[in-house]
Order: structure tokens, then C-alpha cells, then sequence
């Protein structure tokens, strides 16, 4: 097959990561007789030191006509000013938006071989395999009004969450879909008790629950939620949540696995169109040193293969060959090992090649 693809390196360590996810797609185009062609865009940090914006719209079309694109990272201390007019995050918020990327899934399995990474119990690891899809567009990210205004001589800020009964209903409907092919279960955290927009987004996931008798719903508030990440994780198959709640959410549970560094992300659209990511920062304390972690980066090249070019065998060979890098002892840094980006890339692909 042929296919366009957009790196978006960004800022930190996102270039070195994503050096890595190209040379594992090309190595999946040669191997599978496949034509994947690139190109480089600017964005976060670095596209507002050489373009005056966090996103240029010539970055924005070319990511609109591609097949799909893999991202690093954005921000750093550098653009870190609250105040500062132009922000990293605003490119990426952006992007979501205008290409209409709604869910973002967000897979946490625990590699057998990593479990004395994690600094949860061994026994609470066991047989720990969930999909977190996390709404994407709507919510108090994007609600308004949002200002910081002076009332009586008081600075007031506000930030409003707004979820319309179409943006949670399609969000659902994906998380239910995906659990048909797994273990059935629907967990949907929400602040029902409390929130408005929780109260809409619990009646809208009981109606389309009645659509899918085949998947259980069971409804969790967010702040349990996140205790029962920790006490008892390998209770949760597909958990579904708001912008917010799952920004947070998924941080959490990406611990479970051993290091932020192994979380892959894809963001997706109602067509192929999706934006690929670990979910990592731009890690600036060791950009440039060569020891931040690939997998995530390459987990989230394995998410695009399937969900955007339609390459399931593809898909599955990379994260075999992720797995056996890690059997045979590969670790990087943040894994409590000594090999470095590219020598993980490099062990990655000379697994994917047999």
C-alpha cells in the first residue's frame, strides 16, 4: 500500500523518539513491499521560535491530507510562561480540534518482564489489559467562557466544561464498539454526584449501553476511579471519560506499566485520519542525551499501522518484536537500564526482522 504520513518531532526528546518510529514504519515498508512517504512539520516550542506560532496552518494541511501523523512531544521550560500569549499546548489543542480527532485511546498492559519497575505489588499487575478512550474536543479544555478577569479588585479566572449529547454519545458508542472485541466491560468514569455535565454524560452512556447488550456498563466517579487504578487495575477492561478526567486518569495508570516512557496514544478521527503519540512529555532534562525510551513512540507506530493504514499483521509484528527486545533484557534508562534511544530502536528492528 501506499501512504502519506506527517512526523511532527516538536520539542524535547520528541525528535529522538520519532527518528526511531520512522525507521521502524520504514522498515515496515520494505520488509511488506509497502511506499510510506514522509514529511517533517513544525510544532509546539520550536514552531514559535522560527514562525511566531504553535502551529502554522500549512503544518495544520498538511497533517488534513495525510493518511496519518506521529507525533513527539511540545513545550519546555523555555515556553513555560502562563502568560505568554503563544503556547506549545495550543498547536497540539489546536491540531485535535481542527482535524476533528475526538477519542484518544490509550492501551495499559503490563509486560511480565517490567513488573519490577512498577512500584505497585506485583500481585495487582497480574493479568492488568485496559483500553482507556479518553473524549478528546469537548469539555473544559475547550469550553467557554475562559478568561482571567479583575472584579472589586479581586482576579477572577474562569474555565467552563460544556459537553453536548452528541460529542459523548460518539465517544461512547467507540469505547462500547472496542470492548465487543475484548472483555466486554465498560467502565464510564464521570463526577455525577456533582457536576452537570457528568449527570448528561451518565444518561447518555445508559442509552447507548441498551444498544450493546452483549457489554456490561458499570458507572465509576472519577475519584474511586482513581483508587481502584491502583487497588485493583485487572478489574477494568475499556474505561471511557471526559477530556479532563482522562488527561489525568491515564498519567496515573501509565505507572502501572513501569515508566511514562512505555504508553503509546492514538487520537482518531470519525474517519482514518489519526494523530499517533506516547504519551510522555518532552522530558527537556534529557533531551539531547540519547537515553530516552522509544517504546512509546513505537507502540503508537504499531496503533497507526492498525488503525489508520488498515495493517493489522504489520501491527502486530511490531509490538511482538517490542516484547521480545524486553525479554532478552533491553532496557533504557527510566527502565533502570544502560541502552540508549537508538540502541533500543536498533534491537527493536533487528527483532521485527527475525
Amino acid at each position: 500500500m501506499q501512504a502519506n504520513i506527517v512526523l511532527l518531532p516538536g520539542d524535547g526528546i520528541g525528535p529522538e523518539v520519532v527518528a526511531e518510529g520512522r525507521q521502524v514504519l520504514e522498515a515496515i515498508a520494505k520488509s511488506g513491499g509497502h511506499t510510506f512517504n514522509f514529511t517533517e512539520h513544525l510544532i509546539g516550542g520550536i514552531a514559535i521560535d522560527e514562525q511566531d506560532t504553535a502551529l502554522s496552518d500549512e503544518t495544520l494541511e498538511a497533517c488534513r491530507a495525510a493518511d496519518a501523523v506521529l507525533l513527539g512531544a511540545v513545550g519546555g521550560p523555555k515556553w513555560d510562561d502562563p502568560s505568554a500569549a503563544v503556547r506549545p499546548e495550543q498547536g497540539l489543542l489546536r491540531l485535535r480540534q481542527e482535524l476533528g480527532l475526538y477519542a484518544n485511546l490509550r492501551p495499559v498492559k503490563i509486560f511480565p518482564e517490567l513488573v519490577d519497575s512498577s512500584p505497585i505489588r506485583a500481585d495487582r499487575l497480574k493479568d492488568v489489559d485496559m483500553l482507556f478512550v479518553r473524549e478528546l474536543t469537548g469539555g473544559i479544555y475547550f469550553g467557554q467562557p475562559r478568561l482571567r478577569e479583575t472584579v472589586d479588585g479581586k482576579t477572577r479566572a474562569v474555565d467552563t466544561m460544556v459537553y453536548t449529547d452528541d460529542e459523548v454519545r460518539r465517544v461512547v458508542r467507540l469505547a462500547f464498539q472496542l470492548a465487543q472485541k475484548r472483555r466486554k466491560k465498560v467502565t464510564s468514569v464521570d463526577k455525577a454526584n456533582v457536576l452537570e455535565t457528568s449527570r448528561l454524560w451518565r444518561t447518555v452512556a445508559a442509552e447507548v449501553a441498551t444498544d450493546f447488550p452483549d457489554v456490561t456498563l458499570e458507572n465509576q466517579l472519577v475519584d474511586s476511579a482513581t483508587m481502584r487504578l491502583i487497588q485493583n487495575p485487572a478489574s477494568m477492561d475499556v474505561i471511557v471519560t471526559s477530556n479532563m478526567f482522562g488527561d489525568i486518569l491515564t498519567d496515573e495508570a501509565s505507572v502501572l506499566a513501569g515508566s511514562l516512557g512505555m504508553s503509546p496514544s492514538a487520537s482518531l478521527s470519525e474517519g482514518k485520519l489519526g494523530l499517533y503519540e506516547p504519551i510522555h512529555g518532552s522530558a527537556p532534562d534529557i533531551a539531547s542525551k540519547g537515553i530516552a525510551n522509544p517504546i512509546g513512540t513505537i507502540m503508537s507506530v504499531a496503533m497507526l499501522l492498525r488503525n489508520s493504514l488498515g495493517l493489522e499483521a504489520e501491527a502486530k509484528v511490531v509490538e511482538q518484536a517490542v516484547a521480545r527486545a524486553l525479554e532478552s533484557g533491553a532496557r533504557t534508562a527510566d527502565l533502570g537500564g544502560s541502552h540508549s534511544t537508538s540502541e533500543m530502536g536498533d534491537l527493536i528492528r533487528q527483532e521485527m526482522a527475525g
